[in-house]
């Protein structure tokens, strides 16, 4: 699936999924705009990008502050190209009983979550729009399919991402650009690694949760870096306003 001279800009591209995203992208030809907010992280992936054979940047971006996504998009056009390929993979996760969510972890989630993609979207939709090609592909979560307790304020902000994903793709249809998002599973990143070792992961961790899946085992990155891979590729140009579950069987479509 070569797509030499596509640029991408991948959030949350320093660890976890949004760092094996860019591995893969950059095998299929693409350069690649890193944002996140760990610099030294983001520069080692950037090398491994290169390696590859493709050009990276880095930009320490927090998407949900609009001019600073305003200022890393003007340097990967001015030193990349145009961006035709979105993968808004930045997030945060949070936890706590609703009586226990104040107004402040609620505003931040979805700033983050929710919010951050449509700015990013909103800043580099003018390149697809002037290439009449595009690829815009939003990470949410299998908890947003199948509901979860204790994380409301998570939830309900990737549940905002699958349904900005199909008013998305209704509207840019029309330009040549696809829209789509990825719901993983359980996938084994430093982020569930984290919440198993708070104790956000029920009795049994996250090998117990794994036994319980129709495929009797946690995902990894790469898992969902090859549904992203695909979906941002032309032979991916006849789906839209998709939801790409990738979960090991946690929901079914």
């Amino acid at each position: 699936m070569a797509q030499n001279n596509r640029v991408a800009v991948v959030t949350g591209g320093a660890s976890g999924i949004g760092a094996e995203i860019c591995r893969y992208l950059a095998k299929d030809g693409v350069d690649i705009a890193i944002w996140d907010l760990n610099e030294e992280a983001m520069a080692a992936v950037a090398d491994e990008v290169r390696a590859l054979g493709r050009r990276a940047i880095t930009s320490v971006v927090d998407i949900s502050n609009r001019e600073v996504v305003t200022a890393a998009a003007e340097t990967a056009r001015a030193e990349l190209g145009p961006v035709t390929i979105l993968v808004n993979s930045a997030g945060i996760h949070a936890t706590g009983a609703i009586e226990e969510i104040d107004d402040a972890s609620w505003d931040k989630v979805m700033a983050i979550n929710l919010t951050g993609a449509f700015i990013c979207t909103q800043v580099l939709l003018p390149d697809m729009e002037a290439a009449n090609w595009g690829r815009i592909i939003y990470i949410s979560s299998s908890s947003a399919q199948t509901g979860s307790p204790n994380m409301a304020h998570y939830v309900a902000s990737k549940g905002g991402v699958i349904a900005l994903t199909k008013a998305l793709a209704v509207e840019l249809g029309p330009k040549g650009i696809t829209v789509n998002n990825v719901p993983p599973g359980m996938v084994v990143t430093p982020m569930l690694q984290a919440l198993e070792s708070n104790g956000g992961v029920p009795a049994g961790g996250v090998e117990a949760m794994a036994a319980r899946l129709p495929v009797r085992t946690a995902g990894s990155p790469k898992n969902m870096a090859a549904a992203v891979a695909f979906l941002a590729s032309e032979d991916a140009n006849y789906i839209t306003g998709h939801t790409l579950s990738v979960n090991g069987g946690r929901y079914m479509n």
